[in-house]
């Protein structure tokens, strides 16, 4: 994974979006921010850029892809790849379905998936070190540098979606105190049902991440 780092852009996800739509970079690769003015969160929502934080967003092809993942779930593919990078540091880091990062109670982080043209892009944004009120940081020290060869690393193993799933289905019991949105309308995943594939049953409705 190639990365190219930046002092300032609006959001690194539509930075990098543009660059795939231009054919202007090969992949993978990936854009990191040392501040963002525009990130984007889950829906749409503005995701706070303070110095210090984690902004990447990198570009894969599809075909390189594991052969085994639903893009719809693909959200929840890299984002528990990131969860057990931290887990090997002994961060007690949990993913609430189906793509924010959690710590206890407080929401550290997330992650949104795009398709482009022939390549999935991905963007995450992690409290390494100051969140604003109401969000929570990390509980382990690490550089973003660190952390990003970790991660990239272990996305290079091409670990397939039925291993990650199995062990993402052992903790999904913790999101049973939280809620979701599902086209504007928010779902209490008390009593929802993961399925196979990453999707989840509520009140026998099929709901994917699409994120």
């Amino acid at each position: 994974m190639k990365i190219s780092y930046l002092e300032s852009v609006d959001s690194t996800q539509n930075y990098l979006k543009e660059l795939v739509r231009e054919d202007s970079l090969k992949l993978p690769h990936a854009i990191v921010a040392e501040m963002q003015t525009d990130g984007i969160g889950s829906r749409g929502n503005a995701w706070s850029g303070i110095r210090g934080n984690l902004f990447v967003s990198f570009a894969m092809r599809l075909k390189d892809l594991p052969f085994d993942l639903k893009l719809e779930s693909s959200s929840i593919y890299f984002a528990y790849i990131l969860k057990e990078s931290l887990a090997e540091l002994n961060s007690r880091v949990w993913l609430k379905w189906p793509n924010d990062f959690y710590i206890d109670e407080l929401k550290i982080g997330g992650m949104i998936t795009n398709v482009v043209k022939e390549s999935i892009v991905c963007g995450v944004g992690l409290n390494l070190v100051i969140a604003p009120e109401g969000f929570g940081t990390l509980d382990i020290a690490i550089s973003r540098e660190e952390l990003l060869k970790r991660y990239f690393e272990n996305i290079e193993k091409n670990i397939s979606w039925k291993q990650v799933f199995s062990k993402y289905e052992l903790e999904f019991y913790k999101n049973k105190n939280f809620s979701t949105h599902a086209n504007n309308l928010k779902i209490s995943l008390a009593e929802a049902t993961l399925q196979g594939d990453g999707s989840i049953i509520s009140n026998s409705k099929r709901i994917f991440s699409l994120r």
